[in-house]
């Protein structure tokens, strides 16, 4: 599905903070079938534009040693969601018992952007949005397809994201949570389980392909790891959890055919 606007409070885009750059390029554009366009940003780094179509669907870009510091030194995925100011919505953060990481500003012409953190610890991106208005393709193989809060206090992240968004959280079977706007679904939360092990709060992303079985051929044969087995939701998809050949934490769904 071609997306032309993402209404404030929907997940909208999201990039890899990676360890190796061309690595991941490498990897996602054979798994997902996407183009990679380089955009300069300056010191010698560029920040990967992975499209389909000529459509943009997310991003990746290999972590300066700033970067590296503030994040651990851990790859990961980053969710950005869609807001009406960033300086109203980081003012927000705040009031509501969440950090402001970094403060809001400008990406050139493309938006103004803040990074924040939720009161339960998981950090994501506020987008407010000029040129660039995130994905431009949703929902269809080689997209983004959903994202997710992993948390230990469904009740505070709930209080905290209806707050900034206006979301509301419904629950559903096996305690997961569906986040909605207006009846639109914009993410979903799961409570950290203890048996987990160390799960540090995050939000995570999924990302779609045609046939699941192909692309965990096709992950392993790169160097991936399945996480968990793949597991099918009714009406909803198959999907899994992976670990990519940098150890970064992604989604993969196939997404069920709805009969006509």
């Amino acid at each position: 599905m071609e997306i032309s606007k993402h209404e404030p409070g929907m997940f909208s885009w999201a990039d890899l903070a990676a360890a190796d750059g061309e690595g991941a390029k490498q990897f996602y554009t054979r798994l997902l079938g996407l183009e990679a366009v380089d955009v300069p940003m300056g010191g010698g780094h560029s920040y990967v534009m992975l499209t389909k179509n000529g459509k943009k669907v997310c991003a990746l870009y290999e972590m300066t040693e700033d970067v590296r510091q503030k994040m651990g030194g851990h790859p990961t995925w980053c969710a950005y969601f869609t807001v009406e100011s960033a300086d109203a919505s980081a003012a927000r953060v705040e009031e509501l018992g969440g950090s402001v990481m970094q403060q809001p500003f400008d990406m050139m012409d493309s938006g103004r952007m803040a990074v924040a953190q939720d009161p339960t610890g998981a950090a994501f991106f506020m987008w407010e949005p000029r040129a660039h208005i995130g994905a431009e393709v949703f929902g269809e193989p080689g997209a983004l397809a959903w994202t997710e809060l992993y948390t230990p206090d469904t009740g505070a992240a709930a209080k905290f994201y209806e707050g900034l968004f206006g979301w509301s959280a419904d629950r559903k079977p096996n305690d997961y949570f569906e986040f909605a706007i207006d009846g639109r679904s914009a993410a979903g939360m799961l409570e950290i389980k203890e048996e987990w092990g160390y799960v540090p709060p995050n939000w995570s992303i999924y990302l779609t392909v045609a046939d699941l079985d192909k692309a965990l051929e096709s992950a392993a044969g790169m160097g991936a790891a399945e996480v968990m087995p793949p597991m099918e939701i009714e009406h909803v998809g198959r999907f899994v959890v992976i670990k990519d050949p940098q150890g970064t934490y992604v989604g993969l769904i196939q997404m069920a055919v709805n009969p006509s």
